[in-house]
């Protein structure tokens, strides 16, 4: 008989420090019969999302230790982000996996909440599907306000009186804990940085203000750019593809449009074939057609069974990307090019700090480097996905010079639809840019502080970081002098000519460190 598996998904309150999250991992991986599946943070949000699973046991003590380190690392009265939350665990939910039950996890939730409540003394909440009042079963209402709306109603409004523990809030805050069914947490980036629209289409999209059924959302302002955040509760009922394509026609409204979108943890791969299904129009489909589906029956993920992806994103393998690039084919070009050497800087620096962290002769640098590690695989990962983006920005461009314009009104249609593509074509190389240098500034602190043994790589990572920028810029000069209206431009060139000035103080300086750590 197979054994249930249980899966947990807690976010913690903290992204910024890695170290912090390292402990927590460790407290996790410690319990016998449980798998750390995934770790996904995020430093605007300062929100990091663990998906451990295995056993009802192992699971539900796995989750006690975390909630528990957390507690010892985090204080909630120091803590800032954009992501709502009441606790150093801010919510613990269950979902039931292969054999296990919905009252399975419930029953773990329950026994949890009350050892939590009663060994730590943080109040529990219970939510979704262990809810005690429906009021409840939304997470957002036990959220509401905040830890600091919290921390000042417990002790006297009834309504938020815990379900465990104490009614008194201490500096790791509350935890919401619960079982559900399976969730995606999907993000959406606009080519804007205008959080209100942001806030507008989290509106209509979230259900409980009229939208989608089984999608809840929020406008944020994350590394300069407007996001739609969202949870999707039910991906059957309400699929992703129809919640991008609802975004995208709201976007439009605002002249705006999808820069790209990210997950937040893991995805259930059902829910991406029903994607790739919708937007091929594959009516027909037959999901026994998957080959890998035929090759591994099911089976888990193993080292045979080769990945791609770099923190969530696609990556490009080397020699596909270079065959493309090389083709006669417009797209991908020297845009997506400058994406894929910043890639590699951001690797390279990822490589030294990697190499700094754990070794005792470093113990001093150890918390910064554990700092740098985790920003520089964020940019590769934005690095590799503006790879795709900029390729897909050319094709718009192409694609608006191919609107009619035999009619006054078509040209002006025409006229305004290339302004817009372009503009985005210009933008991506200028993000690609803005990451460029944030690669070069962790390079140069890699080769200050890192190990020494790597220097040269740190210097490498910098090289490739600088030609990423070079490339780049390249390329929202020629997009912008290609402008209709090339004014509305020019706030792209002066951001690039302070980004270039930067670089070259940067530059400077890692080279005197070259000169003094590596004799050369």
């Amino acid at each position: 008989m197979t054994t249930p598996l249980i899966e947990c998904i807690p976010n913690f309150s903290e992204a910024r420090r890695p170290e912090v999250i390292d402990q927590i991992v460790a407290a996790i991986q410690a319990v016998p019969k449980v798998k750390l599946l995934d770790r996904s943070s995020d430093l605007d949000h300062n929100r990091t999302v663990l998906t451990f699973a295995g056993t009802s046991a192992g699971v539900e003590e796995a989750a006690f230790r975390a909630i528990k380190t957390a507690a010892e690392l985090i204080d909630l009265d120091a803590h800032t982000g954009a992501h709502p939350r009441i606790g150093a665990t801010d919510v613990v939910p269950f979902v039931p996996l292969g054999g296990a039950r919905m009252e399975d996890c419930i029953s773990i939730a329950k026994r949890l909440g009350e050892r939590v409540g009663s060994e730590l003394n943080i109040p529990v909440y219970l939510y979704e599907a262990a809810a005690t009042r429906p009021e409840r079963t939304n997470l957002e209402n036990i959220r509401k306000g905040q830890y600091e709306a919290l921390k000042a109603e417990i002790e006297s409004n009834p309504v938020r009186q815990p379900d465990y523990g104490p009614s008194k809030l201490p500096k790791a805050g509350a935890t919401v804990i619960g079982a559900r069914n399976p969730l995606i947490a999907f993000n959406v980036y606009l080519t804007t940085d205008d959080v209100e629209i942001a806030k507008k289409i989290a509106k209509a999209v979230r259900h409980s203000s009229g939208g989608l059924r089984y999608v809840k959302g929020l406008g944020l302002l994350v590394d300069g750019r407007a996001q739609v955040s969202m949870n999707l509760t039910n991906f059957r009922e309400t699929p992703i593809a129809r919640v991008v394509e609802f975004i995208r026609r709201e976007a439009q409204r605002y002249g705006v449009a999808i820069h790209h979108s990210e997950l937040v943890g893991l995805i259930p791969q059902e829910s991406l074939v029903d994607v790739a299904v919708w937007y091929t129009q594959l009516d027909q489909f037959d999901k026994e057609q998957i080959l890998e589906s035929r090759l591994y029956d099911g089976g888990p993920q193993t080292a045979d069974r080769p990945s791609s992806t770099v923190y969530g994103h696609s990556a490009p393998q080397p020699a596909s990307f270079l065959d493309e690039l090389a083709s006669a084919l417009p797209a991908p070009g020297g845009g997506s090019a400058a994406a894929y050497a910043g890639a590699m800087g951001a690797a390279l620096v990822a490589m030294v700090s990697g190499l700094t962290i754990g070794r005792k002769k470093y113990a001093e640098v150890e918390a910064e480097m554990q700092a740098v590690h985790v920003i520089a695989e964020k940019l590769r990962a934005e690095m590799t996905q503006a790879v795709e983006d900029d390729a897909a920005s050319f094709e718009a461009v192409i694609g608006a010079f191919k609107l009619p314009k035999e009619t006054e009104g078509q040209q002006t249609a025409r006229t305004a639809a290339v302004q817009v593509a372009t503009m985005n074509a210009a933008h991506i190389p200028l993000h690609s840019a803005e990451n460029s240098v944030k690669i070069m500034e962790l390079a140069v602190k890699c080769a200050e502080h890192g190990n020494l043994n790597a220097i040269s790589d740190s210097m490498s990572g910098f090289a490739m970081a600088r030609a990423s920028l070079t490339a780049a810029g390249y390329n929202v000069r020629i997009n912008v002098n290609s402008l209709p209206d090339k004014d509305a431009g020019q706030p792209y060139l002066d951001e690039l000519a302070a980004l270039e000035k930067k670089a070259d103080k940067l530059e400077k300086k890692i080279r005197k460190v070259m000169k003094d750590r590596g004799g050369i």
